[in-house]
């Protein structure tokens, strides 16, 4: 603060003395001031109290205006330009140049008031003609010249930004027309870039640029009396002939510059640049950039492109356009609630330049930017879409060539195709006759499949493309495809004949599958078509592709409104036929199945194609999967996926029974309960290795809740046999609750992940993957009072009883044992729960199962197993039985 104000007390004497000194001694006072004033100003870090700031920025101005007007005076340009150069850089025997210079840099970034003094002080005009030396005539540089090639650079960026800060504020730009170097520079950067100094190139421009968003009406028509944008579009014409695609989009975009900004004020630039073929030069210098190499010249191509876009917007009448919307279109889409936001297109010409740019070139980044272009245009405003599309028909005509276009072209342009439907709302019917006839020619694969992937997300979006799409023919040219397909799975038997079944065609057939997967969804008129096609037998031929799976079912799952034993004949018939190997094809199919199952109209189905037989028979098929260690097939499996078979497989067996009289009675009356048990106990977890050990007195009992919790939420070790048999009993107890069929245990997996299952020898290990927390909490919440829906399951539960033993652990089988029998126990303690089990007519299975341990009074489970049937006497229903 002190230095302040001493400088401040100096300067007011200099104020004082000034009036009476001659020129060159009051020059000289303020040229000794200046350092002082630099030094305070460095040490000030920014903090200024100099109250007569205004007066010296003034003085500082006009003293550089002064010096630099005197280096220009009489010299030819050359000789002018280096005189300018010598003046404002730190060379020769004085540096008042670059004092001044610097001195004007700093005051120029205080505030308006001082930037107001240093406008008008004739600098702007000044400065103007130092650039237009700089930019137009470049010097030939010396070794000694290089060495200061640093100190050129910060004199440069200090010129630059002096100049921007005046230049950005009209007052500026008027005081500039005093020169007539303003339309001379924007010339010359049309005529010159080839010649000019390359270091000044990006400084002019920047310069130029900010005084175009500067621009006044006095500077437009001054432009405009000069002729200067129609001097620049004739000169940039010999230019692109000549110089590289990014040196012309340089010099282009600051022309091009000076027409947009000027047209919010007046519309004379604008119409000087159309009348004399402005639009047909950017066509020319755009189709000249194809094949740039990335980032090259990419700023300054892509700043033409978005001032071409935004001249779509410049015209001074609207266009008034009727098109005629066809019908049916989306519920909610009303083009006479369409509003404008005043962002409309008004000029069709920039737009064509567009338009044409992307059906001649085949450049994917400039047919990308002008995909990006259409996309912001329909963006400012809804209408858009419809002006462009009613009068130069662009989307309609691009899908005519899109498959010429590179791969990510056709990406994106059926992105936007997309967004026509799922942002605007509209079905472009005429636009999609034409992409259906693409995907019939099928002339690029991937641009069909890209096609077929847009018209999916479409279809997802409402029930009414189902009708579209079948009334165009696509569903029937879908089918057709799909046919044909099938006859080469089937012919080709398992093996991949080369070339067909790989990469795009692989995925086209699974999108198409996909899409009439999409089309007969809630849509019983398309399965019906489908159907009267005569495409079951083929669609189910997809089955056997892991890749085209999920879309076969989906398909034959809408089918089964129609007809559900055809369904369920396909599903028991694959389930069937699978062989050992295929556990992710049955664990698919058992999903499906479970989806339909949740139909009580599917039930009689189920059981009429011998559905309960067939998923019986997968776990007969599963004999010895999950004994400890694994052996054979088994071993590569994983005891996880072959416990969420098992799973599945209970699932789909207590779906079937859930409130189904007829159907539970088929299942008891056949002795299913007991196929059931008996294949359970093949599984390879169970004992069935001839008689038990003699029981020992137990020295701790648990609870069956206690065993899951230690089993698999516990550090303490458990064998996997054992792990594998609670799994079970759990599964047996939700189907005993008949709530099997609504739990979830098992992550779903992706198609691409699946191959990793081998990986799992043991089993599931941790939460994650084997989610023991989950299985506890259910069975604490189902073990309260729980009524028993499907008593047969009880029987399989005490029938697999005996088989909870393993050598070497006598000790820890018992336990399991009376834990087992002790939950059951439980299960009977509701009236109803006795009632059903009575009913049932399988106490005497029940007894059978276990009548080594009813017969000897020393077994452990012959007391848990009297006190439930003590239980059940009250209830007796078969007397005989009980005694």
């Amino acid at each position: 603060t002190l230095q302040w104000e001493t400088l401040g007390r100096q300067f007011v004497e200099y104020e004082q003395v000034a009036p009476f000194l001659i020129p060159e001694e009051q020059q000289r006072r303020l040229l000794d001031f200046l350092p002082l004033f630099l030094k305070v100003w460095e040490e000030s870090t920014g903090v200024i109290v100099f109250p007569n700031i205004q007066l010296l920025a003034s003085e500082v101005s006009k003293l550089l205006t002064k010096e630099i007007k005197k280096n220009l005076n009489g010299k030819p340009a050359e000789e002018a330009r280096l005189a300018l150069e010598q003046l404002l850089q730190q060379k020769g025997e004085t540096k008042d140049g670059h004092l001044l210079l610097k001195s004007v840099y700093l005051l120029s970034q205080t505030d308006m008031r001082t930037m107001w003094n240093i406008i008008g002080s004739g600098l702007p005009a000044a400065l103007m003609q130092c650039l237009y030396l700089f930019f137009t005539f470049p010097l030939k540089k010396t070794r000694d010249d290089e060495k200061t090639s640093e100190d050129d650079t910060q004199t440069q960026e200090m010129l630059v930004k002096i100049m921007i800060n005046m230049y950005r504020e009209e007052q500026g730009v008027e005081e500039l027309l005093a020169a007539d170097k303003l339309q001379s520079l924007i010339i010359a950067t049309a005529s010159l870039w080839d010649q000019c100094s390359h270091s000044w190139k990006v400084p002019a421009g920047r310069v130029l640029r900010t005084i175009s968003k500067a621009q006044t009406k006095n500077s437009i028509v001054y432009l405009q009396a000069v002729d200067c944008i129609k001097i620049a579009i004739q000169n940039l014409f010999k230019l692109t002939d000549t110089l590289p695609a990014c040196d012309v989009c340089e010099a282009a975009s600051i022309v091009l510059c000076f027409v947009k900004d000027s047209y919010p004020i007046s519309s004379a630039l604008l119409t000087e640049f159309e009348n004399n073929d402005g639009y047909q030069l950017l066509l020319k210098i755009l189709l000249r950039c194809e094949g740039l190499q990335q980032n090259e010249g990419d700023p300054y191509l892509d700043e033409i492109l978005d001032m071409l876009t935004c001249l779509t917007t410049c015209g001074k009448n609207e266009l008034k356009v009727s098109g005629n919307i066809v019908h049916p279109q989306l519920p909610h889409f009303n083009f006479e609630r369409t509003r404008s936001s005043g962002m409309t297109v008004k000029n069709l010409q920039a737009f064509q330049v567009l338009q044409s740019v992307f059906q001649k070139s085949n450049d994917q980044h400039l047919c990308r930017r002008i995909l990006a272009a259409i996309g912001t245009i329909w963006a400012w405003d809804t209408v858009n879409f419809f002006l462009l599309e009613w009068t130069l028909q662009p989307i309609n005509q691009f899908t005519d060539i899109i498959h010429f276009k590179p791969h990510p072209v056709q990406v994106q342009f059926f992105r936007l195709v997309e967004s026509i439907v799922l942002d605007l709302s509209y079905v472009p019917h005429e636009i999609l006759k034409k992409i259906q006839y693409l995907i019939k020619e099928n002339v690029v694969p991937f641009c069909t499949l890209t096609a077929l992937r847009c018209l999916l997300s479409m279809t997802k979006k409402d029930l009414l493309f189902s009708d579209i799409f079948r009334d165009s023919g696509l569903l029937g040219l879908l089918l057709a495809l799909l046919r044909k397909q099938a006859k080469i799975l089937r012919k080709s038997a398992g093996t991949h004949p080369p070339g067909l079944e790989e990469g795009t065609e692989k995925e086209l057939n699974a999108v198409m599958l996909k899409m009439v997967a999409a089309l007969t969804a809630g849509c019983v008129r398309n399965a019906v078509v489908l159907k009267d096609y005569g495409m079951v037998p083929y669609i189910k031929i997809f089955l056997d592709e892991e890749c085209y799976r999920s879309a076969t079912l989906s398909i034959l799952e809408q089918l089964s409104v129609i007809n559900y034993e055809e369904y369920m004949s396909i599903i028991i018939g694959a389930l069937c036929s699978s062989t050992q190997g295929e556990l992710h094809l049955k664990l698919d199919l058992l999903k499906s199945l479970l989806r339909i199952l949740e139909s009580p109209k599917s039930h009689s189905a189920f059981r009429t194609c011998s559905g309960f037989n067939g998923l019986l028979s997968l776990l007969s098929d599963m004999e010895g999967a999950l004994q400890d260690p694994p052996s054979g097939l088994w071993a590569a499996v994983g005891q996880n996926c072959i416990l969420e078979l098992v799973f599945y497989t209970l699932q789909g067996i207590t779906a079937a029974l859930q409130l189904d009289p007829v159907n539970s009675n088929f299942f008891q009356r056949n002795g299913l309960f007991e196929k059931m048990a008996e294949d359970l106990e093949s599984l390879g977890c169970f004992w069935t290795q001839g008689e038990w050990q003699i029981p020992l007195s137990l020295e701790k009992t648990r609870t069956f809740a206690e065993f899951l919790d230690a089993a698999f939420c516990s550090s303490e070790p458990f064998p996997m046999w054992l792990k594998n048999c609670i799994w079970i009993l759990n599964f047996l107890d939700h189907m005993v609750k008949g709530t099997l069929h609504l739990e979830s245990y098992f992550k779903e997996r992706k198609p691409e992940m699946r191959e990793a299952s081998g990986d799992d020898q043991e089993g599931p290990q941790g939460q994650e993957e084997r989610p023991g927390n989950k299985l506890l909490a259910s069975a604490y919440r189902l073990w309260g009072n729980c009524v028993i829906v499907h008593p047969g399951a009880v029987c399989v539960m005490v029938r697999l009883l005996p088989k909870l033993y393993k050598e070497g652990h006598s000790q820890l089988s018992q336990e399991i044992q009376c834990a087992v029998v002790d939950h059951i126990q439980s299960l009977v303690k509701s009236e109803k729960s006795r009632q059903v089990m009575c009913g049932s007519g399988l106490l005497s299975t029940i007894i059978t199962s276990c009548q080594d341990a009813f017969h000897n009074e020393s077994h452990p489970l012959h007391l848990p197993l009297t006190r439930v049937f003590e239980k059940l006497a009250s209830q007796a229903i078969e007397p005989n039985v009980l005694r």
